[in-house]
């Protein structure tokens, strides 16, 4: 107590300082959705920012008001196309090149994450990549949510602030009667995230065991574990093509529970994606609003992320702890 006494006047400092500062919040073009939720809980207007296009397709950023010395933001997903991931990085180049004091770029989806290591000969591990693209154009720091993987923090040279969607879905979830909820995760990689849930809510936990013949495409599935009579949640990181949890969740029925929900941060849902959910026995299917989704669908229920975010922008500028906002399990 007495040490963080003394240390008491030192932070006031820090954060008065912090307070100065100027801080700027710029949105990428197709973020602008979710960066513009995310400036109003932040209490301030985007930033003024415009993208060029030259006749062959390339694009400039310019930033039309000054940010030298500012904590500079720049929202943006890195979802398809890859066009999202060169304006972000060329947004960053922009504002170094501009004197901006400290850069964050803010990915609410990190695309690519899921290549993060070399499972097969003579293929990119393209996480790592763009972590080095990011810090190369000047990044100072990035913040993002639900990583395929925890560990390509590791791939940063510089702080990464990786936000939970549990934070997110937890507050929905204590809405609903939970007494008779098993959760469950779609694949022996996903466990440690659905045991997150498990143990805050002190429910069972099952595993649905899966394997592959090629990407996108389940050959073979079991379940782990007693569902029968049990209203399942399936939880897992990202949705693309929904073959995994609506395989997932046909099993799961079979096995004779009595309903099955989804829960995905990021609701990346390519191909047949919507066709597949709309005529599985998914009961429902929760996503955040990362990868916008504009399409209605009675299955699908999407919560949005940008009080989260806009929490985290304010605590990383007032030097103020960001695990504060992690939800405990």
């Amino acid at each position: 107590m007495q040490m963080l006494a003394h240390l008491a006047p030192e932070l006031e400092t820090t954060q008065s300082f912090a307070s100065m500062v100027d801080v700027k919040l710029f949105s990428g073009t197709n973020s602008r959705y979710l960066a513009e939720r995310i400036a109003d809980f932040y209490g301030q207007p985007l930033g003024d920012i415009t993208l060029q296009r030259f006749s062959d397709g390339e694009m400039q950023p310019v930033i039309n008001e000054s940010v030298r010395g500012a904590y500079v933001f720049f929202i943006q997903s890195t979802f398809a196309p890859t066009e999202n991931l060169m304006e972000l990085l060329l947004m960053i180049d922009a504002a170094k090149r501009a004197s901006a004091g400290y850069i964050s770029a803010v990915i609410p989806y990190f695309g690519y994450a899921r290549q993060d290591r070399k499972d097969k000969p003579r293929v990119p591990i393209s996480a790592k990549l763009i972590a080095n693209l990011l810090q190369a154009a000047g990044a100072n720091r990035v913040m993002t949510m639900d990583f395929h993987a925890d560990q390509i923090q590791g791939f940063f040279d510089i702080p990464v602030d990786h936000l939970k969607s549990e934070a997110i879905f937890i507050p929905y979830l204590q809405e609903m009667d939970l007494s008779n909820v098993t959760f469950a995760s779609p694949d022996v990689g996903g466990v440690k995230r659905a045991r997150i849930y498990a143990k805050y809510f002190e429910r069972d936990l099952v595993i649905c065991d899966k394997y592959r013949k090629r990407a996108n495409e389940v050959a073979g599935m079991t379940v782990i574990g007693d569902v029968s009579g049990a209203d399942v949640i399936l939880a897992d990181d990202l949705v693309d093509t929904a073959g995994t949890l609506c395989r997932a969740a046909d099993i799961i029925m079979e096995k004779g529970a009595k309903s099955v929900r989804a829960m995905c941060a990021h609701p990346v849902l390519s191909g047949k994606a919507l066709d597949n959910i709309q005529k599985s026995q998914l009961q429902e299917l929760i996503v955040c609003d990362t990868i916008p989704f504009e399409k209605k669908l009675s299955k699908i229920k999407v919560l949005s992320t940008a009080k989260l975010f806009a929490r985290a922008i304010r605590n990383t500028h007032e030097h103020r702890s960001i695990s504060a906002l992690f939800v405990e399990g």
